[in-house]
């Protein structure tokens, strides 16, 4: 992918999960190409919405549509759509702090106020928190979003929940009888090292375990992202709509690699 507009053979993998651009008598409604390249250009480069450059059309007008995606649902279809291709012989399991601007704060309450934020105060200061689950080659298959006081294995249920893998792979922060029981009971081989305080000890595949940095590696693209390694957004919903738009990316970058690796073997 480019830096902020997408390849032609990008487009062709995404074209097709997209809304709307329905053909009618005085040609497409809309141009979602151009609608998608205005989204990674403010994903990439942070920033107002009102510096969105001239050629992407109004921002005013990107902004709404963009709304209305997010009320609709349409970045969480894609991305689970684009996960149906993930390798499921392990999963990994992690959290990341992003850290709030100051443009962040204030959510009006016709908005849904702060509990709309999903902002969390520690001594860092405010702060979202990611909790990402990635396949075996890194790439993400659930995002979930807390405040960023939330514990780390707040939300571990909710993202193993539905996959049959080989073994989930976690770290020591994760190490917890519930969810290594839930493992057991899917079939997964439980990969976390154990706590020192545990009475009885648990034992982990330590060579699979240096598999983990797949799910940091993910992290590290996805906060190439501005927009994702700063939240400037202040609805939390908003602020999730860019880091999916960004694991979108990162997943058709991926995909479409794989494909031309393919094609040269052949």
């Amino acid at each position: 992918m480019m830096c902020d507009r997408l390849r032609d053979d990008e487009w062709d993998r995404l074209k097709a999960l997209m809304p709307g651009g329905t053909k009618g008598r005085r040609g497409p409604r809309t141009d979602n190409r151009l609608f998608v390249d205005a989204l990674l250009f403010m994903a990439r480069f942070g920033g107002r919405w009102r510096d969105l450059p001239a050629e992407y059309g109004h921002y005013q007008s990107v902004k709404r549509r963009y709304d209305r995606w997010i009320e609709m649902g349409v970045l969480d279809d894609i991305l689970a759509t684009v996960a149906q291709e993930a390798d499921l012989e392990w999963l990994m399991i992690d959290p990341t702090i992003v850290r709030a601007h100051q443009h962040a704060v204030g959510a009006r309450q016709d908005k849904g106020g702060p509990d709309a934020q999903g902002l969390g105060r520690s001594r860092g200061g405010l702060s979202a928190k990611i909790h990402a689950e990635s396949d075996a080659l890194g790439l993400p298959v659930r995002l979930i979003d807390t405040p960023g006081q939330r514990n780390d294995i707040a939300l571990d249920q909710e993202l193993i929940e539905g996959f049959e893998a080989g073994a989930v792979i976690a770290d020591k922060g994760h190490d917890a009888d519930c969810l290594a029981d839930t493992m057991v009971e899917s079939g997964a081989e439980v990969v976390i090292p154990p706590k020192r305080n545990r009475k009885v000890q648990r034992s982990c595949d330590k060579h699979l375990y240096r598999e983990r940095n797949a799910v940091e590696r993910f992290f590290c693209k996805l906060k190439h992202f501005r927009r994702v390694a700063t939240r400037y957004d202040t609805l939390l919903a908003n602020f999730m709509g860019f880091v999916k738009l960004a694991a979108i990316a990162i997943w058709i970058k991926k995909l479409n690699r794989h494909h031309a690796l393919a094609l040269e073997c052949c």
